[in-house]
């Protein structure tokens, strides 16, 4: 008898979703995996990098729960480099493709509609990476300064128009990173869309290694891409506050749901 209940009881249930799921329902279930996520990281970097890495593959498998999208982790780009086209955004944790072969395949996704997430190192390049494309793709400079220690910033949403942005206040405090500046900055590319920024009352900025002007942006898109870059990434504090994780959920959705080969969300 108890189990015939139980059978009842989903029986049931399934036909009031069936008869709920019309045009007027306001929820869209999924009866499969929507996409597919890689996720990159390195474990041989510095440790401040390597905490906020898997912190964030945990995070990023928090959202995945129920099958809502599968996922992959590697510590080896190369060995993804003849199949990035399975997936739908490639998440880049502290960590870019060393090799030619990976490069070059990075560069080939990217290209051709590909997505892409990338946290604080993953866009980190100076004099010596030699990688002309990537400043391409950053739509900014190299390394300039930062701060340091450390700590945490007040910052400001440059527009709350993008739905990167649009649930987000004006102003809010993020936890403790360190910050890159860049030269030129990204601002100054007309295919760029600057989301976020250090706010200028934080000026001077850091204890040790101060900064004391400049224009910071820390979270941006290149509209000639699927893509966008947020510079947080350092540490074990940053999936400390909900606007952050907030500001990542919304990034993560945002680049999916623009998907050449459809919005996957819709279905």
């Amino acid at each position: 008898m108890k189990n015939l209940r139980f059978i009842l009881f989903f029986l049931i249930t399934g036909l009031t979703l069936t008869m709920q799921a019309g045009d007027n329902y306001p929820a869209r279930y999924a009866r499969a995996p929507r996409f597919r996520a890689l996720i990159y990281f390195e474990p041989g970097a510095e440790e401040a990098h390597v905490q906020f890495d898997r912190q964030a593959i945990t995070f990023f498998h928090k959202l995945s729960y129920g099958e809502g999208f599968l996922y992959d982790v590697t510590t080896n780009f190369d060995e993804y480099a003849g199949r990035l086209g399975d997936y739908s955004v490639i998440i880049m944790l502290n960590a870019l493709p060393g090799s030619a072969k990976g490069r070059a395949a990075f560069e080939q996704y990217m290209e051709h509609g590909g997505g892409w997430i990338g946290f604080h190192a993953s866009g980190y390049n100076d004099r010596s990476t030699g990688w002309p494309w990537l400043n391409k793709f950053l739509g900014c400079g190299t390394f300039l300064c930062n701060n340091w220690p450390p700590q945490p910033a007040l910052v400001r949403c440059e527009t709350r128009r993008h739905p990167v942005t649009r649930t987000l206040p004006r102003e809010f405090v993020v936890p403790a990173s360190e910050f890159y500046e860049w030269s030129p900055s990204p601002r100054k590319q007309r295919n760029v869309k600057v989301l976020l920024s250090i706010s200028p009352r934080m000026y001077p900025f850091g204890i040790k290694d101060i900064v004391t002007g400049g224009d910071f942006p820390i979270v941006w898109t290149n509209r000639d891409y699927r893509m966008i870059y947020l510079n947080m990434g350092h540490g074990d504090e940053s999936f400390i506050d909900a606007t952050q994780n907030l500001l990542f959920t919304n990034a993560f959705r945002w680049v999916v749901s623009r998907d050449p080969k459809g919005n996957p969300f819709d279905k």
